[in-house]
């Protein structure tokens, strides 16, 4: 690893935010993504912050009148924050999302994702490699949740 701490992918700064956000976003969202193994390494490392703070904060919740549930904490607008960045992240935690799937990640986050990894301490992701792609020889590999 070089000195900046992370990879550059070859992309400017907002392309790679994007790109990295995107495939955070569907490898939390389908469980797994098939790309490059530079990629996948640097999909890993955010992933499993996010699903980390997702564990630490499950809990942190009270159940205010129906069924609506309200973050004591900022957990749930850290996520969003990361995953739809906007402008600012309203204290209900209804970002607006652009061009993105009407999912909402952060309740998927704490709802399935964490509840199911509670009792591990790391390592959620795993990296299948598939072999080299044909068109430029880049190393291939599925990232998958345990």
């Amino acid at each position: 690893m070089h000195a900046s701490g992370y990879r550059k992918l070859g992309k400017t700064t907002p392309q790679r935010k994007a790109l990295l956000r995107n495939q955070v976003t569907n490898l939390l969202y389908h469980g797994k993504i098939k790309t490059t193994e530079t990629r996948a390494k640097e999909v890993k490392r955010i992933a499993e912050k996010l699903i980390t703070l997702a564990i630490k904060e499950k809990d942190n919740f009270e159940e205010v009148t129906v069924a609506a549930k309200v973050a004591k904490k900022d957990a749930k607008r850290a996520i969003l924050a990361y995953l739809y960045p906007v402008t600012e992240v309203p204290a209900d935690g209804k970002a607006v999302r652009k061009n993105t799937k009407k999912v909402d990640m952060a309740a998927k986050m704490f709802d399935e994702i964490a509840p199911k990894y509670a009792g591990r301490n790391g390592g959620y992701t795993r990296i299948v490699k598939l072999g080299a792609r044909k068109g430029d020889g880049a190393m291939e590999v599925i990232l998958e949740l345990v």
